[in-house]
Formats: C-alpha cells, structure tokens, sequence
C-alpha cells in the first residue's frame, strides 16, 4: 500500500553520530577494562612474593633458633632469587637484620622476559620477624 504524502518512512539504520557516540563509549570502558585488568595481574603475581617471603620468614626463624641471631645475607635453603631472573617476577633481600629482629623485601621487577610486558612499576612488599606486611599501597 502505498504511503501518504508527509507521512515518514521508518528509518533503518543507525546515523553517524549515534555510531561516533557509541564508538567512545566502547573506548572509554574498555581503557578502564585493560587498567583494571592489568593491576589485577600484578596482584596476582604478587602471590609469588608472598609465597616466598613466607619461607624466607620461616628459614631465618630456623636460622635463629640454630645460631641466636637472624642471618644477614641470602644463603637461607629457599630459591629466592637475589636479581631479576625470568624465572621469577621479583628479587629478594634482606634490608635489616639484627639478634632480635630482621625485615625480609620483595622489589618487583620491571621486566622479567621478553616475552611479557614490563610491569607498571617496581613496587615492594616486605615482612619482619612478627609478620607484619607491608609495602606499596594494594600489593600486599
């Protein structure tokens, strides 16, 4: 049946600036999606430090109840790396150590292997004697 005059037909489609609008739209949350994504990754690898550090805090336990004071140096029994290798995502330390107290650190490297990207920053974690954590701010 044919159409009146001044009557509209149905529009089909969509127009430029309803695509530009939604275009933006879908790049704005995918950015806040990738950043996201991305601090959640570091978290997760953070699981290494903790791990780790949980046995280094465990060895110089052993270590003092062996010699009457913390060690000083890595030569504990746990592979934790004291440089950036491929293998792991952080290097280890020990900054203070004493007879009564020590504090064990994580510095997260900023590349690790060529095949992954580097990370956002080195940040830290670190533990002492009574196992209080600490370090930057939501990586602990």
């Amino acid at each position: 049946m044919p159409k009146a005059r001044g009557e509209k037909r149905a529009v089909k489609g969509m127009t430029l600036i309803e695509l530009v609008a939604v275009i933006i739209i879908v790049a704005i949350l995918s950015t806040i999606g990738f950043t996201q994504f991305g601090k959640t990754i570091e978290k997760s690898r953070s699981a290494e430090a903790k791990t780790i550090l949980g046995q280094l805090r465990g060895a110089q336990h052993a270590y003092h109840l062996k010699y009457s004071t913390y060690a000083t140096a890595m030569g504990l029994d746990v592979d934790a790396p004291t440089s950036c290798t491929s293998t792991h995502y952080f290097s280890y330390s020990i900054p203070s150590a004493s007879d009564s107290d020590f504090t064990l650190a994580a510095t997260r490297c900023t590349s690790t292997d060529s095949k992954e990207p580097p990370a956002s920053s080195g940040f830290s974690i670190t533990v002492d004697a009574a196992g209080n954590w600490s370090g930057t701010a939501g990586y602990y």
